[in-house]
């Protein structure tokens, strides 16, 4: 995958995974249980099969997803870095 892409694509996943923790801690997500469920299947499959030309990539989509928060903040620290 280009890297441009890749990198849009982790930042949209960086979003959902930014809405699915506001819905928890709003406690919404019992409303939603169901399509976060089907969106973290998909989601899974998605990484697995990008997993097999490119780990790096899958794995911070699977960051981005989990635990979105932490790798927002490794982007700005390369960011910053970059511009430092």
């Amino acid at each position: 995958m280009e890297q441009d892409i890749a990198v849009l694509v982790v930042e949209l996943m960086e979003k959902f995974g930014l809405l699915r923790r506001d819905m928890k801690q709003k406690g919404d997500v019992e409303r939603y249980e169901g399509r976060l469920a089907r969106i973290d299947q998909k989601f899974s499959a998605l990484a697995g099969r990008i997993s097999e030309t490119d780990p790096e990539l899958a794995k911070a989509l699977r960051t981005a997803w989990q635990t979105p928060g932490r790798s927002l903040a490794f982007r700005n620290a390369d960011h910053q870095k970059k511009e430092g």
